[in-house]
């Protein structure tokens, strides 16, 4: 799972919007690896906006096309060292915008 995570609090607010952690659990998720490389989802293991500046522009294609994007490289079969093998077929792209702009792209492989 990539998220929007452009300030620290703002990753822990998407686990628990986008269900990964229940309602006030997301420290507690961190605290057991919860979200870590092979952990029960690993979140934005390419190090995230926040690893890059968050670039303004570009921040949702690189969440779900660029060429760090988790969830892209697992629809393409391709791993990389921050990866675990899985069995995975499912990821999920989160990118806010200006205002209360969300968009959610899900990336699925047969």
């Amino acid at each position: 799972m990539q998220v929007h995570d452009a300030f620290a609090i703002e990753e822990l607010e998407y686990y628990e919007l986008l269900g990964s952690a229940a309602t006030g659990e997301a420290e507690k998720c961190i605290e057991r690896g919860d979200f870590e490389l092979g952990g029960r989802v690993p979140v934005s293991t390419d190090g995230g906006l926040i690893a890059r500046g968050h670039p303004g522009g570009p921040t949702g294609s690189r969440a779900a096309l660029g060429d760090d994007a988790a969830a892209a490289r697992r629809g393409r079969r391709r791993q990389v060292k921050r990866q675990r093998p899985t069995n995975a077929r499912t990821g999920l792209c989160h990118m806010m915008g200006g205002g209360s702009v969300c968009v959610i792209h899900i990336l699925q492989r047969d």
